[in-house]
């Protein structure tokens, strides 16, 4: 069984007023791609109901070319035992995805997973389980962005679901920094780190902002501003979803999903992120 009812992708981007002949206009210049994280809490939305089909309405309105997402059943019993990755891939027309279990369930998985309109070399997934914690972990996969004129572009993607105690955290994110798969990037690299930090204070920015030589895209340095708050969906108060890139990467534009349907299809809201490679 699939998805059903989702509503045209026409009709979904005229409530945005987006044209997506203008972000993927042919160009000689810089390339921008469209990101997006999303902790999906499954398909199941806040009224308890499991309803993938408004996940990936929401996916088509905002049309990104990665697609991060969180809490990922795979034949899970509470979820129609789908593939939920593959079933959201084919639903919106993503003909790349990598899937990384993180926990396995009497019947069935759950994890991340990343969706991509451009090529995925490798994927490999990190464990980030910190003794008797519950099992996490951070989904690598390392990405083909195919430009105009044939130009291509090497973006490595990091796609996280982070603990829930602010200890348990902060150790999570030096065994990633300590891992091969990001120890080893150069920070010139392009690269981003994206997903459900848990993160309600920012605690974790210093550590990406300042030894890893990240910038954030989610929130402002500037005294005053806020990060995009992104829990619980239908009345955000907290900003545990977010977005961290570093090397050739300009930020072009970042903003909270604000669909309406978003406050029902899930407990997170998604963030989507503009950047451009030259």
């Amino acid at each position: 069984m699939g998805i059903h009812g989702v509503a045209p992708a026409r009709s979904i981007r005229a409530q945005e007023g987006r044209r997506s002949h203008e972000r993927h206009a042919v160009t000689t210049g810089p390339m921008r791609f469209r990101v997006m994280t999303y902790n999906i809490h499954r398909a199941i939305g806040i009224d308890r109901r499991f309803r993938p089909e408004r996940v990936s309405r929401i996916i088509q309105t905002y049309e990104p070319d990665i697609v991060l997402l969180q809490e990922v059943d795979d034949g899970v019993p509470r979820s129609r035992r789908l593939d939920l990755a593959r079933e959201l891939a084919a639903s919106t027309g993503y003909p790349h995805l990598a899937v990384g279990h993180n926990v396995t369930l009497r019947k069935g998985r759950y994890g991340n997973a990343t969706l991509s309109r451009h090529p995925i070399l490798l994927e490999r997934n990190i464990d980030l389980t910190i003794g008797a914690s519950k099992r996490r972990g951070c989904q690598h996969t390392a990405i083909t962005l195919q430009g105009p004129a044939s130009r291509t572009h090497h973006l490595e993607v990091f796609n996280l679901h982070l603990g829930l105690s602010a200890r348990e955290r902060e150790q999570q994110v030096l065994l990633l920094a300590q891992s091969r798969e990001l120890a080893s990037l150069a920070p010139d690299l392009a690269c981003l780190v994206a997903g459900d930090f848990n993160d309600w204070r920012s605690q974790l920015t210093p550590l990406f902002t300042g030894p890893l030589r990240f910038r954030s895209a989610t929130e402002s340095t500037r005294r005053g501003e806020k990060t995009f708050l992104t829990y619980p969906s239908f009345f955000p108060r907290g900003p545990l979803d977010r977005i961290y890139y570093r090397g050739p990467l300009e930020l072009f534009g970042a903003k909270r999903c604000r669909l309406r349907i978003s406050r029902l299809a899930s407990d997170h809201l998604p963030i989507i992120a503009d950047f451009e490679i030259p």
